[in-house]
């Protein structure tokens, strides 16, 4: 992404952290479902990275069960909020930090779990950011992602989605099948080994493993 186009990208998540903040989870039951099916995969003793953080809820909803978690966002904004959440909760193993997952500098082999939600249609190309948090994670580490495929049933948004980010009033969305995002991660080297869709949702919760 051009340094022009990440501008953007973090002044429209900025400007929409307030608000973004104090949005209700759009369903509670399948976000618990969620959380519990991750949990599944958490142990004490495990460092974890989540990318795409937004206003942290997810990653300190999950503190509590592992070591550390690692949690980034484009967004300054949204990254202070989430600093605060975390304050506020008393939650003192999660460490926010401003960064694009295709900027960040990590070493290969250095997380047991990544989490990426409601992120890779909103990354320029999602291969790329896949393979990279294969390299990531330890031989047998797990990713867990909550994708929007708006191919399956939206692609016209492919057409509507580039006028919207235009006018500054979306962010930028990639739109593919849920096919082709499992056909990314297979060939980036991971199996599935858990696939859900809500029933009235237009994302799918996926828990993807890198062999050992």
């Amino acid at each position: 992404m051009s340094n022009l186009a990440m501008s953007q990208q973090v002044s429209f998540w900025d400007k929409l952290a307030e608000r973004y903040s104090k949005k209700p989870v759009p369903d509670e039951a399948a976000y618990q479902r969620k959380l519990n099916i991750t949990r599944g995969y958490l142990r004490p003793e495990m460092d974890v990275m989540e990318f795409g953080c937004g206003t942290g809820t997810t990653a300190i909803a999950h503190a509590p069960h592992v070591r550390h978690i690692l949690a980034t966002d484009i967004s300054a904004k949204m990254i202070e909020i989430a600093r605060n959440k975390a304050e506020a909760a008393g939650i003192g193993n999660v460490t926010f930090d401003q960064a694009a997952i295709d900027d960040y500098a990590a070493s290969d082999a250095s997380f047991d779990v990544i989490m990426g939600h409601s992120i890779l249609h909103l990354v320029e190309d999602r291969d790329p950011v896949i393979a990279k948090v294969y390299r990531m994670l330890k031989p047998g580490g797990v990713f867990v992602t909550n994708t929007a495929c708006l191919g399956d049933k939206m692609w016209i948004f492919k057409y509507i989605g580039p006028i919207g980010q235009f006018f500054g009033l979306m962010p930028m969305v990639r739109v593919f099948t849920i096919r082709q995002l499992t056909e990314s991660l297979v060939r980036a080297g991971f199996s599935v080994n858990h696939k859900w869709k809500p029933e009235k949702s237009h994302s799918v919760f996926i828990v993807a493993r890198k062999p050992e």
